[in-house]
């Protein structure tokens, strides 16, 4: 069997990427989704329906509190989620301290642990919000550490090989190419707001509206 082990947080990056695997050949995928504190649970509960519908080994949750500390808005409920500006050239108060680098020491310590040497993850620096770890320079430099840092890379010589397909991709061409791989949107969730419906104003409610106009499809989600 070819495993990999997939960051799935429910929304729709990391939703595709899991079918991405799938589609590579990863036939034994576990999913890992984290609760960080965040203010609702409506991504959590897409991640349980996605890794369902794509038919997953295992699926952990992990518990990191990382509305310990730091002013970010998706965690601390004194901090307002402001409107969205999809031009914006600064880090939003979204932004999650280092959440990137702590999910990937995580899952690289699940890797060592079931000795999987692939790991997915759904970033992209051609259309995020402005978050320093989701860059390309990142991504590498995290790969090499957890080589570094584990058994399999560092002793076995298993490299550890962190998966970012869409790093290079707009979200309307990773909509696309999700729906070939039958991705079922309508599962997933990317408001910042947890409501019975998507707001509408937030980064990531725009940017995903921008990317299935583009795609020339209807959002699933608006449908509801």
């Amino acid at each position: 069997m070819k495993k990999a082990i997939v960051l799935l947080s429910g929304g729709l990056d990391s939703s595709t990427a899991l079918y991405v695997a799938k589609n590579e050949g990863f036939d034994e995928l576990y999913a890992l989704t984290f609760e960080y504190g965040q203010k609702h649970d409506k991504e959590i509960e897409s991640a349980k329906a996605v890794a369902r519908a794509a038919g997953v080994k295992e699926h952990k949750f992990v518990r990191l509190l990382l509305n310990q500390w730091g002013d970010c808005s998706l965690t601390n409920p004194a901090v307002q989620i402001d409107k969205g500006n999809v031009n914006r050239t600064d880090i939003p108060a979204t932004y999650v301290p280092a959440r990137n680098m702590v999910f990937l020491s995580v899952a690289a310590s699940y890797a060592d642990a079931l000795e999987i040497s692939d790991l997915f993850i759904g970033v992209s620096e051609t259309d995020y919000s402005g978050y320093v770890d989701c860059r390309e320079s990142f991504i590498k430099a995290m790969e090499e550490a957890v080589n570094l840092g584990t058994v399999l890379g560092a002793e076995k010589k298993r490299r550890i090989t962190i998966h970012a397909p869409f790093l290079h991709m707009t979200k309307a061409d990773e909509i696309r190419l999700g729906i070939k791989l039958g991705v079922d949107f309508s599962l997933t969730w990317s408001c910042y707001r947890g409501e019975e419906k998507p707001c509408g104003t937030c980064d990531s409610c725009l940017l995903r509206a921008r990317a299935f106009a583009e795609a020339g499809i209807e959002d699933p989600l608006l449908k509801k």
